[in-house]
């Protein structure tokens, strides 16, 4: 491997790791020589996840935590900090999926999908998951990594930060709220040496997604807009993160790199 792109030394923790684009990305830093720290809301599952890393012959620390609650995110963090010794990479992952049209819409247009109105607690559990959180971990990983000057955070948004479908409204405005808070933090962090970048998946296949995609005609769907003609790898994710933890990506802040098969070159 180049040197660039080696992680040995380094320490990073990942939230929503115990399954899907959370966990691959935990296993691809942890194969390019960090230890990482895994948190999720599953301890079982997340202690699969670690079991694994430690496979890799890297150190794991499991924690589960609820990234929505404030304080369990700063507990998350000092058992981290505590367990590691610094966290010197920050993977904000950890996310739900959720919505619907925000009123029924007319007669003749209904179906079981546009009949219902959005309701209070899927716009805040949607928001609070993906969003709030987002907010809440890096305020609690930050002061350590301003103490140092040094520290890499990739926040994982989504082409829905910029593709906009129907009934989906809660989950597309906060990847959008997540492309803006990785902006805002990079201008404030920058002077401090701190990266602060997101990832934007396309279409790929996880827990989260399978529903979505197993709606009779929605995978050919999807992949006929996309011009590479599949969809997003877990590894592909996994491998970009590893970009944007190294120092390979020290010169790159701010930025939103979306990993979609050249989907958001058509529709954006």
């Amino acid at each position: 491997m180049l040197s660039d792109f080696n992680l040995e030394g380094k320490t990073a923790l990942v939230t929503g790791a115990s399954s899907g684009i959370g966990k691959e990305i935990a296993l691809v830093l942890a194969e390019a020589g960090a230890d990482v720290a895994v948190a999720a809301r599953r301890l079982d599952r997340i202690e699969e996840t670690a079991d694994e890393i430690r496979g890799l012959g890297r150190r794991a620390v499991p924690i589960q935590a609820d990234v929505s609650d404030s304080q369990q995110v700063d507990d998350m963090v000092s058992q981290a900090t505590e367990s590691l010794a610094r966290i010197d990479i920050l993977v904000n992952n950890a996310g739900i999926s959720g919505g619907g049209p925000l009123v029924p819409l007319p007669d003749g247009e209904a179906n079981s999908q546009t009949s219902r109105r959005l309701a209070d607690d899927t716009w805040h559990r949607v928001i609070d998951t993906n969003l709030s959180s987002c907010m809440y971990v890096n305020r609690a990983v930050a002061p350590q990594m301003l103490e140092r000057r040094s520290g890499k955070i990739i926040n994982i948004s989504s082409t829905s930060a910029i593709l906009a479908e129907p009934y989906g409204s809660a989950y597309q405005v906060s990847k959008a709220g997540m492309k803006m808070l990785t902006k805002t933090l990079a201008n404030e962090w920058g002077q401090f040496n701190i990266n602060v970048n997101a990832i934007g998946p396309g279409w790929f296949v996880t827990e989260m997604t399978g529903d979505g995609l197993n709606v009779p005609g929605k995978y050919q769907e999807a992949v006929s807009n996309i011009p590479l003609g599949r969809l997003t790898n877990l590894r592909d994710l996994g491998l970009l993160a590893v970009y944007l933890a190294s120092p390979a990506s020290d010169w790159m802040t701010g930025q939103i790199i979306y990993l979609d098969g050249g989907e958001t070159a058509i529709y954006n």
